[in-house]
């Protein structure tokens, strides 16, 4: 078994507790879903917001989700003039036999422009 890094982003329209923990858990389920992962093949998960979200931790709507065993850390991003606004990023380490090419990286919303 190898551990896999699998990438998400997904943006919200504004800096509101809901609208962050809906927008993560949309784009958790997907990631799951797109890569058929049991909640047991996650190991751990790591959360970025950009600066203008405050409003809730994103780990709040994993755990709303169930994902209780599962190791979970925010971070806050710099920064960086020009940057995507109001951007809530992934990165989820799996237990996986899938080649990385099978990885499913996902990006919802305006979060689409960060993968040209």
């Amino acid at each position: 078994m190898t551990t896999r890094g699998i990438r998400g982003a997904i943006t919200v329209s504004k800096n509101d507790r809901d609208e962050i923990l809906s927008a993560t858990k949309e784009l958790l389920l997907k990631i799951r879903a797109d890569n058929f992962l049991d909640l047991p093949d996650i190991a751990a998960v790591i959360f970025t917001v950009t600066q203008d979200l405050d409003a809730e931790f994103p780990a709040v709507a994993a755990r709303e989700l169930g994902w209780n065993d599962t190791p979970l850390l925010c971070n806050l991003e710099i920064a960086v003039p020009g940057s995507l606004a109001r951007c809530i990023r992934v990165l989820l380490l799996v237990d996986s036999d899938k080649p990385q090419k099978d990885i499913k990286h996902i990006y919802l919303r305006e979060a689409v422009n960060l993968r040209r």
